[in-house]
């Protein structure tokens, strides 16, 4: 094992060295600053807050710094890994337990039951992400045709132009309980196959989040090259076709560019809709630990905080990803 990591690391510096001796002087001064510049910015910010963050006193002591808050964000891992050591013991007591009943009864029902104890911090992102996907989907499937549907027919668009105006700024605070009385109403069975705490916090972010990508869809459709269309409408192209071979990657660059608006928003829209409805996710971590106000509450919210904004920051990153290997104009 030893000499394969050796291996494996001079390899590894081997490929460093044959890249960096393939880029010019301009190449690596370009690759530095890039790398430099936003380092030295991240220092100086750590910087700042290590300095003012004893300044600030508050009901619960001084505001954390960033030494406090790395502490609590290990702790808050190994709270997760303690539980999932926990949890594993619990299932392999039970399969140990149906072993031994079905040794004396083979026709026996047993079961496996979920581990009883509450969901770490890793659990809580865990649910987040699932949910804001799920929202953010239903929402692209909605508003990219719809958008396709306005950009194509102008008369429709101004006919229906006023109600997206209307409903584009509303809060999902005004939508929250709204949507949580219609779930509660509609959505009732013995055997449910979601939670009614995801669909509420999914139609939530899925109601605040589709508006961006609506818009952009429809004034990238409506921005397709004149020539383009001359193009179709001589070549008699059928409508499924028109929008495919012409529509759609004209107006790809517009698309991507809502959806990652969209994306952000749905984001924050959801971390607000947990707090509010104690939904499970990290929105209610943080108000969990705003209400438990022990002496680390502070710390474990700001490292929630951070993570909230670095998961923001990669799911932003992935969109960009998909553009360029979509986007034409990438």
């Amino acid at each position: 094992m030893t000499t394969l990591s050796v291996r494996i690391g001079e390899s590894v510096a081997g490929n460093s060295r044959k890249l960096l001796a393939s880029l010019s002087p301009p190449q690596l001064a370009s690759a530095g600053k890039h790398a430099l510049l936003p380092l030295i910015g991240i220092l100086l910010f750590l910087g700042f807050w290590h300095l003012a963050a004893p300044q600030v006193q508050t009901s619960l002591g001084a505001f954390p710094g960033p030494a406090q808050v790395w502490e609590q964000a290990g702790q808050l891992w190994q709270e997760h890994a303690n539980q999932r050591q926990r949890a594993d013991k619990f299932v392999l007591m039970q399969e140990e337990r149906n072993a031994r009943i079905l040794a004396d009864n083979p026709d026996a029902d047993v079961r496996i039951r979920s581990y009883p104890g509450a969901p770490t911090f890793i659990d809580q992102i865990g649910t987040s992400l699932v949910t804001v996907l799920a929202g953010f989907t239903l929402a692209t499937l909605i508003a990219v045709p719809l958008g396709i549907l306005f950009g194509l027919n102008p008369y429709f668009q101004s006919a229906v132009n006023p109600l997206i105006q209307i409903f584009k700024p509303v809060s999902p605070l005004a939508w929250l309980p709204l949507v949580t009385m219609v779930v509660s109403a509609t959505y009732v069975s013995d055997d449910p196959m979601f939670e009614k705490s995801f669909l509420t916090s999914m139609i939530t972010v899925t109601l605040c989040s589709l508006w961006p990508t609506l818009i952009n869809t429809s004034v990238g459709v409506a921005a397709v090259n004149p020539d383009l269309l001359n193009v179709s409408k001589v070549l008699k192209l059928s409508f499924w076709t028109h929008v495919r071979k012409v529509v759609l990657p004209s107006s790809v660059p517009m698309i991507f560019t809502g959806l990652r608006v969209s994306l952000g928003i749905a984001w924050m829209v959801l971390i607000a809709a947990e707090m509010l409805a104690q939904s499970p996710g990290l929105g209610k971590f943080v108000w969990d630990e705003f209400q438990n106000g022990s002496s680390q509450s502070l710390s474990r919210i700001m490292a929630a905080v951070l993570a909230i904004g670095f998961i923001g920051f990669l799911l932003d990153r992935g969109m960009l990803l998909i553009q360029k290997k979509v986007a034409w104009n990438e």
